[in-house]
C-alpha cells in the first residue's frame, strides 16, 4: 500500500521544485512591491483613508491626462495592427530564405533600443533635421515645419517602437495556420480575396488580437516617447507616477494614480480572458469555451456579410490587374504586398540607420553630416561613464538571461507536460508582469528594495529585470515544448534511460535552440531596460540606458550619435549569431 503512494508523492514535490522559484520571485518581487504601493494609496499615518482618491478624481486634470494616454494608446494599437498584419502575413507565405531576411530586420527593430529610436526621431523631425531639409530642397516648404512636441510625433515614435511587437505576436500565430485550407478554397472556386477574408483572416484573428493587447499594454505603460517627443498636452500617465515619486516622494497619490491605471488594463485583460483566454499569447489554440458561441447572432452574421463584402471588393480588384497576377494561388504574395512591406521596414529602420553617419561627422547632430572624424567614439570610449554603464548592462542582463532562463524552463515544462489543477490561473499569474504595466513595478520595487538596501546594486537590477523578463522566457519555452516530439523522451526512456539521462542527453540538446532563444529574449530585455534601471540604480552605477536618458535629457551630444551606432551594430551581432545557432541546432 505504501508504494504507490510514494509516485505521486515524489511527482507533487517535483512539480513543486519546478514551480517553486518561479512562484517566489514573482510573489516577493511583483506581488508584494506592487501591493505595497497600492496599501499605500488607502493608508496613511492616521490609517485607512481615501483622500487620495478623492484628491485624483476632484481635478479633471488627471482624468484628461488618463483619456490622453487611452487615446494615444488606442490609436497607435490600431496603426500597429493595421500596418503590421501585411508584414506578418508576407513573413509566414515566403520561403525560408526570405523569411530569414525579413526577420532579421524586424527583429533588429524590436531589440533596438526604443532610447536610440526616439532620439533618432528627435533628430530626424527636428529643424534642422532630414524631413524638414528634404522640405526645404523639394519647394514644399519654405521654413522648417514644427514637426516635433505634438500628438503627431508621439504618434510615429510609439508605432515605430511597438509595431515590430505586433508583427512578432500575429506571425506566432500565423505560422500555425493551414495553408491548404485557402488553397482547397480556390480548387472549389472560391477567388483569391473571397478565400483569404473568409478562410485566412478568421484563423488569424486571434494573433490579431492578442498583437492588440500586448501593444496596447505596452503603450499604455510607456513613458519615453511621449517625454521625448511629445509637449504638454501629450503627457501620459506614467509621467505622473514619475513625478509624483521623483519630485514629491507623495507614495499614495502615486499609488492611486497606479490603482487607476492598474483598473484600465485590467478591464482590457478581462475582455481579453473572455474572449480568447491567456493561453493564447503564448501560442495555444483558443479555448472552445472562451467565449460564447452564437453562430446565429446579429454580431457574427454581421462580421460573415462584412467579410463577404471585403472578399468581394478584393476580388473587383484583382480582376483589373493582368491574368498572371490575377490568377496565381489564393495565399501567394504579390508584388504590391512586398513593396508595402519592404517601405514600412525601411520606416523603422531609417531613423535609426540614418544615426550612423552622423556618427561619423564633425557637424554635430545637423543634417546632412559633415566631413569624417571618430571624435564622438573616442569620447564614449574615454568617458568611464559610458564604459562603466555599458559593463553594468553587460553583467546585468547576462545574470538576467542566466536566472530568467533557470526560473522559467521548468515552468514552462511544469504548464506544457503536467495536468496541474489550475494551469489556466498559473499561467495568468506568470503573465502578470506583462499585465502590470512596467512603471507600476518599477515604483513598487523602488519601495521595497530601498527598505531592503538593494538600491544601486547590480543584484537588485538583476531580480527586478529577471521578474519583467520570465513570463517572456516561459512563453517562448512552451511555445518550443508543444512542437516537440515527446517520443522521443519515451524511446530512450524504454531503453532504460532515467528521467535525468533522458533530459541531459535527449531532451535539452533537441531543445537548445529554443532555451538559447528565451536566453538571448531575457538578455535583450534586460539590456534595454530603462523604467526600472531608473529608479532601482538610484543615481548610481547608471546601466547603459539609464546613462543614455540622462545624456538625451540633460544635454544632447553627438557622442550619442555614437552610441546608438554602437548598439545597432550589438544588437545586429546578436541577432546574426542567434540565427547561426538556430540553424546548426536545425541541422542536427
Amino acid at each position: 500500500m505504501a508504494a504507490p503512494r510514494a509516485i505521486p508523492r515524489n511527482l507533487a514535490w517535483t512539480r513543486a521544485a519546478m514551480g517553486a522559484p518561479l512562484v517566489l520571485l514573482l510573489a516577493l518581487f511583483l506581488v508584494y512591491p506592487v501591493g505595497q504601493l497600492l496599501l499605500l494609496s488607502v493608508y496613511g499615518d492616521n490609517g485607512f483613508t481615501l483622500a487620495q482618491y478623492r484628491q485624483l478624481f476632484a481635478s479633471s486634470v488627471y482624468l484628461d491626462v488618463l483619456l490622453i494616454t487611452l487615446k494615444i494608446s488606442l490609436v497607435t494599437t490600431l496603426v500597429c495592427v493595421i500596418t503590421g498584419y501585411p508584414i506578418a502575413y508576407l513573413i509566414s507565405v515566403v520561403d525560408k530564405e526570405r523569411k530569414t531576411t525579413l526577420l532579421f530586420w524586424v527583429l533588429l527593430s524590436f531589440w533596438t533600443s526604443f532610447l536610440v529610436r526616439a532620439f533618432a526621431w528627435i533628430v530626424l523631425l527636428g529643424r534642422n533635421g532630414v524631413i524638414n531639409k528634404l522640405l526645404i530642397s523639394l519647394g514644399i516648404i519654405s521654413s522648417p515645419a514644427s514637426l516635433l512636441y505634438n500628438f503627431g510625433s508621439v504618434l510615429v515614435g510609439m508605432v515605430n517602437a511597438l509595431l515590430p511587437l505586433a508583427v512578432l505576436t500575429m506571425l506566432a500565430v500565423m505560422e500555425n495556420i493551414d495553408r491548404t485550407l485557402p488553397r482547397a478554397a480556390a480548387t472549389l472556386g472560391a477567388r483569391p480575396g473571397m478565400a483569404f477574408w473568409r478562410i485566412y483572416f478568421p484563423l488569424s484573428l486571434p494573433g490579431v488580437a492578442a498583437a492588440g493587447i500586448m501593444v496596447f499594454v505596452t503603450a499604455i505603460g510607456f513613458f519615453i516617447v511621449p517625454a521625448l517627443l511629445g509637449g504638454r498636452r501629450e503627457t501620459m500617465i506614467t509621467q505622473l507616477i514619475i513625478d509624483q515619486v521623483q519630485q514629491t516622494m507623495n507614495w499614495g497619490f502615486a499609488g492611486a494614480i497606479s490603482v487607476l491605471l492598474l483598473f484600465v488594463v485590467f478591464i482590457v485583460f478581462a475582455a481579453y480572458d473572455r474572449l480568447l483566454g491567456l493561453s493564447t499569447m503564448t501560442g495555444a489554440a483558443a479555448p472552445r469555451n472562451a467565449a460564447p458561441s452564437r453562430s446565429s447572432g446579429p454580431l457574427h452574421k454581421a462580421g460573415d456579410a462584412l467579410l463577404t463584402l471585403l472578399g468581394a471588393v478584393s476580388d473587383r480588384i484583382l480582376r483589373l490587374l493582368p491574368s498572371r497576377r490575377r490568377d496565381r494561388n489564393p495565399d501567394q504574395a504579390g508584388m504590391g504586398l512586398q513593396a508595402f512591406v519592404w517601405i514600412m521596414l525601411l520606416i523603422i529602420s531609417a531613423p535609426t540607420i540614418l544615426m550612423i553617419p552622423l556618427s561619423f561627422g564633425t557637424g554635430g547632430l545637423n543634417w546632412p553630416p559633415q566631413g569624417f572624424t571618430l571624435h564622438w567614439y573616442e569620447t564614449v570610449l574615454s568617458s568611464p561613464l559610458w564604459t562603466q554603464a555599458m559593463l553594468r548592462s553587460l553583467m546585468v542582463g547576462l545574470g538576467t538571461g542566466l536566472l530568467a532562463m533557470l526560473i522559467g524552463t521548468p515552468a514552462a515544462f511544469l504548464l506544457v507536460r503536467s495536468d496541474i489543477r489550475g494551469k489556466a490561473a498559473w499561467l495568468a499569474f506568470i503573465l502578470s508582469p506583462i499585465v502590470v504595466p512596467r512603471m507600476i513595478i518599477a515604483v513598487g520595487l523602488f519601495y521595497v528594495f530601498a527598505r531592503m538596501g538593494l538600491i544601486g546594486s547590480a543584484f537588485g537590477l538583476i531580480l527586478g529585470h529577471t521578474v519583467v523578463a520570465v513570463p517572456y522566457v516561459v512563453m517562448t519555452m512552451m511555445a518550443v515544448l508543444r512542437n516537440y516530439d515527446t517520443r522521443l523522451d519515451h524511446a530512450a526512456q524504454s531503453l532504460g534511460a532515467r528521467p535525468f539521462a533522458t533530459l541531459r542527453y535527449v531532451t535539452f540538446p533537441i531543445l537548445g535552440a529554443g532555451m538559447m532563444s528565451s536566453f538571448l529574449f531575457a538578455f535583450a530585455t534586460s539590456f534595454d531596460e530603462l523604467t526600472i534601471a531608473l529608479f532601482a540604480t538610484g543615481g548610481l552605477n547608471a546601466t547603459l540606458p539609464k546613462q543614455f536618458w540622462d545624456e538625451v535629457t540633460l544635454q544632447v551630444s553627438p557622442a550619442i550619435a555614437a552610441v546608438s551606432t554602437c548598439l545597432f551594430v550589438f544588437m545586429g551581432l546578436l541577432i546574426f549569431v542567434a540565427e547561426r545557432l538556430r540553424r546548426r541546432a536545425a541541422a542536427r
